[in-house]
């Protein structure tokens, strides 16, 4: 049998999320089409035959002097020690600028643990090419795997490739088990995933969600969850709450149909928005979110 962990780095938007979602053919991490969605370390669950993988979903490294890049930023560095493996994804979308370039000075050190992901080839980019290229002259990885998670394209492969560098070991988590977050993170998560899906601009970054209680009632039928999504300035929460309410409404709606996909119980949401101003500089905040 093999047991071994698997740390992704990646920069934002190069698809870790949605990675990480198709090896453990479950959804554990929120997907949006906004760069840094993933706030913290996200484990997910492969488990075969052969043995298990528990990967480590990061968040997006990204240059910047916000106090939030910093804590997100000491998440990824945080989680490369101490693991058995490291999954670089890189976008073969994008052509690699001064973050893929930061990434590999900070990946090179665990290159004979390292293989590559080069994402989102279905959508068959020209600058494909001159990814691998970057790729050959920067690093000597165990594997460059080009994949799609969303055709499944190379995906048995760079299973393959992460089982090879795990070692013997006994399964860490029961078979059953495809993640190991807790309820109150996941409720939290999926409900500012259907935030973010409805708003734009500046909001999806300025926005968190806190789980305040969560209840089964009617003799253990249903759970009631009462959560906050918290924003900075009053006219996001307008924004949030809609003319009439029908904005929260939605999201409200979004998120227990999700929910019930994730609990096995009925579930009642109890959502309200409040505005926390520059919680983004507030370290209080940021350690309690971001762990």
């Amino acid at each position: 049998m093999k047991s071994g962990v698997v740390v992704l780095v990646g920069r934002p938007s190069a698809g870790k999320s949605t990675l990480v979602n198709a090896l453990c053919g479950q959804k554990v991490a929120i997907v949006a089409p906004y760069p840094q969605t993933t706030r913290n370390v996200i484990r997910g669950i492969v488990t075969e035959r052969r043995g298990q993988l528990v990967l480590l979903d990061t968040p997006g490294l990204h240059e910047s002097d916000r106090k939030l890049n910093h804590y997100l930023t000491s998440v990824v560095t945080g989680a490369l020690p101490d693991v058995d493996a490291v999954l670089y994804a890189i976008d073969s979308s994008r052509l690699p600028g001064p973050e893929e370039e930061r990434i590999v000075g900070l990946v090179r050190e665990w290159q004979e643990r390292l293989v590559v992901a080069v994402t989102k080839t279905d959508l068959r980019a020209p600058s494909a090419p001159e990814v691998l290229d970057f790729l050959n002259k920067s690093l000597k990885p165990v594997a460059v795997c080009p994949i799609s998670a969303q055709t499944a394209e190379g995906m048995e492969l760079l299973r393959d490739e992460l089982f090879k560098l795990a070692p013997d070991g006994e399964p860490m988590y029961g078979s059953e088990f495809y993640t190991d977050q807790p309820p109150e993170f996941r409720a939290a998560e999926i409900i500012r995933e259907k935030a973010i899906e409805r708003v734009r601009e500046e909001l999806p970054h300025a926005l968190y969600v806190e789980i305040e209680d969560m209840e089964r009632k009617d003799e253990g039928k249903r759970l009631w969850i009462r959560a906050v999504i918290a924003v900075e300035r009053e006219s996001q929460k307008g924004i949030l709450i809609g003319k009439g309410g029908a904005q929260i409404r939605e999201i409200r709606i979004a998120a227990e149909r999700e929910l019930v996909r994730v609990f096995p119980y009925a579930v009642s949401l109890d959502l309200r928005v409040k505005v926390q101003a520059k919680w983004r500089h507030d370290d209080r905040i940021l350690k309690r979110l971001i762990y």
